[in-house]
């Protein structure tokens, strides 16, 4: 497939999605539907709380794969990035010769085209970064579009269809579809990108730190002249990745020549308040309930973004103290007894020290008890293994959970929970391993006592544990 959507139909009413209850794929969905067209979908497994988010939406869902839910009439198929050549409707879209494409190309041909393309990209804090520029362009009356892969509290929902020029997009690093390996990212068109970060993850599909760089380097390489480029200067690897960008380049972070510089930090919970340098010279002080120094990396290109936008300084610092986050990041989802149980996204092991360093810094004093479950496709892989007990450096007690889905992995490649845990208790630290999630939530309802902070990180659903250990609580 080509990248130009010439194989988009000009004329289109009906679209079918295959494996529509992904996050974005969802999103994109509701989209379509918004926008009026119909809109079917199909998928394996189909549940809550995703089904019934398409269902009341009115958007028919099919579970399970099967060639004849291809219905006379549809004019395009989107398919999902996790659906292999061989999945019965994509064997069906080609012998019927639809019209397909995925699902970057049908946001940029139904819901970026002619509005200003805002995206964030980076190994870590993408969700979070856009989020808060959405709020920000939100705040300052732009009334914005966006798709981001968490859901807003503020909005609640991951997508939004404005009114305004601007969209933001959460740009992905992971491929496009099955007909097209290239990443995500490659697809749009951003006026301003923010790079956050370039780190080695998605081990699945990137051999090493050098292929991540490459497709970085591939994404600065074709950026346009008129296009704005916010990178951090905190991250060395980005430094050769945007050697040469055509784009006008902006570096923010605490480096003493970089156009936008974080001041003096000081926190004060909830609030962490830091002062924000343009070219040297004090420009604003901001406040905000989002915890850790990466998170003020994330506000400050932000900040640096709204400017260029024309947002004045107030307006951004409104949406910085009224911003109420992302479901799953730093989320706070129930106290008993005194004891705070905590939900985040953090996997790559940059995220888990990071994410602890916050919690630790936010609520001092209080032992921290860190629970995680290595679930990703790189997280299951030992190529982390010397990497991660470092990462647990900030936390009193860990509980570290034997992967559920460790099959996937080949057993030559596979990251050994029990191994870390070993090497953490060879260091002096209180570590458990644990084959399950009901041992997790025993032990910690036996031990725990007021005061407590029990974060747990997780990409995945993790059995409920969230909900389940604070009811044994």
């Amino acid at each position: 497939m080509d990248p130009n959507h010439n194989h988009i139909p000009a004329a289109v009413r009906r679209i079918h999605l295959i494996a529509v209850c992904g996050t974005a794929m969802g999103a994109l969905a509701c989209m379509l539907k918004d926008l009026g067209y119909e809109v079917t979908g199909s998928d394996q497994k189909v549940y809550p709380p995703m089904s019934r988010f398409l269902a009341d939406r009115g958007i028919p869902v099919m579970d399970g794969f099967r060639a004849e839910n291809l219905a006379p009439g549809i004019d395009l198929v989107v398919v999902g990035n996790a659906v292999p050549r061989t999945n019965p409707e994509a064997v069906a879209c080609a012998r019927l010769g639809l019209p397909y494409c995925s699902m970057p190309q049908a946001i940029n041909r139904f819901v970026a085209n002619g509005k200003r393309t805002l995206m964030v990209t980076g190994t870590h804090g993408k969700t979070t970064t856009s989020a808060l520029l959405a709020w920000v362009l939100q705040t300052a009356g732009r009334d914005p579009s966006f798709v981001i892969g968490g859901i807003l509290k503020d909005f609640d929902s991951n997508y939004r269809l404005g009114r305004g020029g601007e969209i933001v997009i959460e740009g992905d690093e992971y491929d496009t579809a099955f007909f097209d390996k290239g990443p995500k990212f490659l697809h749009y068109h951003p006026a301003v990108t923010v790079l956050t970060s370039v780190e080695f993850d998605h081990a699945d599909i990137y051999r090493d730190l050098e292929h991540v760089k490459s497709a970085f380097r591939g994404l600065v390489a074709g950026l346009g002249r008129d296009s704005v480029l916010v990178a951090c200067d905190e991250d060395a690897t980005i430094d050769a990745v945007i050697a040469g960008a055509p784009a006008r380049v902006q570096r923010y972070g605490s480096e003493s020549g970089s156009d936008w510089r974080l001041g003096r930090t000081g926190v004060n919970p909830p609030w962490t308040t830091f002062d924000v340098l343009k070219g040297g010279l004090p420009f604003e002080t901001f406040r905000t309930r989002m915890i850790g120094r990466h998170n003020l990396y994330n506000a400050l290109s932000v900040v640096a973004v709204a400017h260029r936008l024309g947002i004045p300084a107030a307006a951004a610092a409104e949406a910085l103290e009224t911003f109420q986050g992302i479901k799953r990041r730093q989320e706070i989802r129930g106290e008993k007894r005194g004891i705070l149980v905590m939900d985040d996204f953090a996997h790559h092991p940059t995220a888990v020290r990071e994410t602890i360093a916050a919690v630790r810094a936010a609520y001092p004093g209080r032992r921290l008890v860190a629970v995680f479950e290595p679930r990703t496709n790189s997280s299951m892989r030992k190529v982390f293994q010397p990497v991660y007990p470092r990462s647990f450096d900030g936390a009193d007690r860990i509980c570290i959970r034997q992967p559920s889905m460790l099959e996937k992995v080949p057993e030559a490649e596979r990251f050994s929970a029990e191994a870390l845990v070993a090497e953490l208790q060879r260091q002096g630290r209180d570590a458990a391993f644990f084959a399950d999630t009901d041992g997790i939530i025993a032990s910690i309802a036996a031990t725990a006592r007021t005061g407590d902070v029990v974060l747990i990180m997780s990409n995945g659903g993790f059995d409920n544990i969230h909900e389940r250990l604070l009811a044994a609580l």
